[in-house]
């Protein structure tokens, strides 16, 4: 058999597929690939997808990294608001999370890429032009059918005057995404999620009692609900500061005494509370970040992951899991001292939607605070025994650069910053790190639901 004849036969039946395929798309979609060597196979099934409204189809076959993409230009005004969305289904991809994206390219009638209007860094890269780079929406939570809907509400910059929509397969082999009920249609602009986090910037002077340590933070809680905080955050270990007792001698049930007592003011005063406590259970001895809700219910506890040798030496016991908690303003990770010190906790409780992490810690480096909430570009609010003098560890909110956009400077004050969980913070030659975050982090094995990422299988 002549050998540049099987290639031709081949080359015409994955010619002839791929014109049947485009001929039965709707108008306007067609298929693409970054090169034809790893170009994976396009269907349009009229009758597929979740509700048989129609499905776009990739498919891999064996060999590795194969990509490709279905695409149509859509046209936009410049200022307007825009919401995409689309049902997802994906079949031999193990991280449907990186390999089964949607993007969205804003460009002007030209094809040329625009400036971003949107708030963005300034102090790096100084000297580049911000441009609007491309969007990644969302997945969401897998239905009981398989299908995942993608999504996300944008903002269509000045000088766009088009936005081309991208359906991606890549980088798998023996995969296949249906892409169903795609929608790109002009919409309202988001409500604001503007919610005032506080943190508190004191040392116990150590009573009699547990308790009399807790009730030491009682008018440092009354002064932020003053300042109209949203959630307070307490030091680490609030009832063992100060006490000259064992760890196992100041650990309590969480919830206890302690949660209680907080709970009390936080019901008072409308707000969230996250106290730093030690935890008994049976023979086992944890540190503790405990939520205590407006209601003034305790909502659950984080147990410290990380344990430095004097807590070891001290027969505390590590945690093991990293919730996540839904609150009237968002959803809220807790993490404890030495945590910080180690990328995995923080991003754990990222991977699993945290928007703020809530962070009592006696002592850490700043300079790692900044970077976990960077790199997981979350809102970080640190409670701290640390003095400013030691150039050490601050209490303080740390925002999505990683910069503290309010710290305490004395003993006995509370510090109260105002931050919108809706406003995006883009970076030059990156533009919304959030969203891409899920897109190009590497693989991990222990994500959340086995292997991936908020249900997205």
């Amino acid at each position: 058999m002549n050998p540049f004849r099987i290639y031709l036969g081949t080359a015409l039946i994955v010619f002839s597929a791929a014109a049947a395929a485009a001929a039965n798309a709707p108008d306007g979609w067609r298929m693409a690939a970054p090169r034809d060597e790893i170009r994976p196979s396009f269907a349009y099934e009229p009758a597929g997808g979740r509700d048989g409204h129609g499905s776009f189809v990739i498919v891999a076959d064996a060999q590795p990294g194969r990509h490709g993409f279905w695409t149509k230009s859509f046209p936009v005004q410049g200022g307007q608001f825009y919401q995409f969305r689309a049902l997802r289904k994906v079949d031999g991809a193990e991280f449907p999370r990186r390999s089964a994206v949607a993007r969205i390219v804003w460009q002007n009638d030209a094809g040329k890429s625009v400036p971003t209007d949107e708030p963005a860094v300034t102090d790096v890269l100084k000297r580049l032009t911000r441009i609007a780079e491309a969007e990644h929406p969302a997945d969401g939570v897998k239905d009981a059918r398989g299908w995942t809907e993608v999504s996300g509400v944008y903002r269509a910059p000045a000088k766009a005057t088009r936005a081309i929509v991208e359906l991606h397969l890549q980088w798998v082999s023996n995969a296949r995404v249906e892409w169903s009920d795609v929608a790109f249609a002009e919409t309202s602009a988001p409500p604001s999620r503007k919610v005032r986090l506080a943190s508190v910037h004191y040392r116990p002077k150590g009573g009699k009692s547990m308790l009399e340590n807790c009730r030491e933070f009682a008018p440092l809680i009354a002064d932020a609900a003053r300042q109209q905080a949203d959630l307070v955050v307490l030091p680490e270990t609030l009832t063992y500061y100060h006490m000259g007792k064992s760890y196992a001698d100041c650990a309590e049930p969480v919830p206890g005494p302690s949660t209680e007592y907080f709970g009390t003011l936080a019901k008072q005063h409308n707000l969230y509370i996250v106290a730093g406590l030690l935890e008994r259970e049976g023979p086992l001895v944890y540190n503790v970040a405990a939520l205590i809700g407006p209601d003034g219910r305790f909502i659950g506890k984080y147990r410290k992951v990380s344990l430095p040798r004097g807590e070891i030496e001290g027969g505390i016991q590590p945690g093991s899991e990293y919730p996540v908690f839904d609150t009237r303003f968002g959803k809220v990770g807790m993490m404890v001292c030495y945590d910080g010190f180690f990328p995995e906790v923080s991003r754990q409780l990222a991977m699993r939607g945290a928007e703020v992490i809530a962070w009592p810690v006696w002592g850490c480096n700043p300079m790692l605070a900044s970077a976990r909430a960077c790199e997981n570009h979350v809102y970080l609010v640190s409670s701290t025994y640390e003095d400013v003098s030691s150039e050490w560890m601050l209490t303080a909110v740390y925002d999505h650069s990683g910069k503290p956009i309010a710290k305490a400077e004395k003993w006995g004050t509370v510090i109260v910053a105002e931050v919108d969980l809706n406003q995006r913070l883009l970076w030059p030659s990156l533009g919304d790190f959030r969203a891409e975050i899920p897109r190009h982090r590497p693989e991990w094995g222990s994500e959340p639901g086995g292997r991936e990422v908020g249900g997205s299988n």
